[in-house]
């Protein structure tokens, strides 16, 4: 019999998204021998500040029995764990693995947020994402845990791509996934929409939840 995990990930989907759009890499979790807690939570009904709470206060009443709890997240994902672990602390919190976050905020906001239909497709989170004064991002100052951070280079949305600064994965620069306080950073060619179904992106997702740092060697 397989012993239980002791070792657990949180896994948090992106703005607009499900919990199924974390499935490949929540298999991959799994596999390594991690118990993988991929929530859902309504990403476009509430302020990123009440996301924070709703979803990882509810994701970690699942974790009781860890030993250790790790998060792996995609885009908006991460700013939840930045503004959550902005007002608490995870005893048990191991490493955070962000998947083109817009740690910076996303100029696409900017230009976005004003056309009709805007608010009512992303929400609240949606509308706090840019790189101006409303931009919680940017409002959460520096890092102070373990955390590594996989930035795409390639795009399927070349008009919206043309907006960002270059590189970028169409939606978020590799610039603005960067955060003062980060551990390790990688740019990887991967679009911000299917970078958690890279097997590449799963690999190095892997390496540092292990490691604490991403794997740099040269592939032969």
């Amino acid at each position: 019999m397989k012993p239980e995990a002791s070792e657990y990930v949180i896994l948090l989907h992106g703005l607009a998204r499900t919990n199924v759009s974390m499935l490949a890499m929540q298999k991959a979790i799994s596999h390594a021998g991690y118990k993988a807690i991929n929530y859902h939570y309504p990403s476009r009904e509430y302020t990123i500040a009440e996301l924070a709470e709703i979803a990882i206060s509810e994701a970690l009443a699942q974790c009781e029995s860890a030993t250790k709890i790790h998060f792996v997240t995609h885009s908006m994902g991460g700013i939840l764990v930045r503004q959550y672990l902005r007002q608490h602390k995870i005893e048990k919190l191991g490493h955070v693995v962000m998947l083109g976050p817009p740690n910076k905020g996303s100029e696409l906001v900017d230009l976005l947020a004003d056309l009709p239909g805007f608010k009512t497709v992303n929400g609240p989170a949606g509308m706090q994402l840019g790189t101006k004064d409303l931009s919680v991002p940017n409002s959460l100052g520096p890092v102070d845990f373990s955390l590594g951070v996989v930035a795409g280079t390639q795009t399927i949305n070349l008009i919206l791509s043309s907006f960002l600064p270059k590189p970028n994965d169409g939606k978020v620069s590799v610039e603005s996934t960067k955060v003062e306080g980060m551990t390790d950073h990688i740019e990887l060619p991967a679009t911000h929409p299917f970078m958690m179904w890279n097997p590449d992106v799963i690999e190095q997702v892997l390496f540092f939840l292990k490691h604490g740092r991403f794997d740099n060697s040269p592939k032969t």
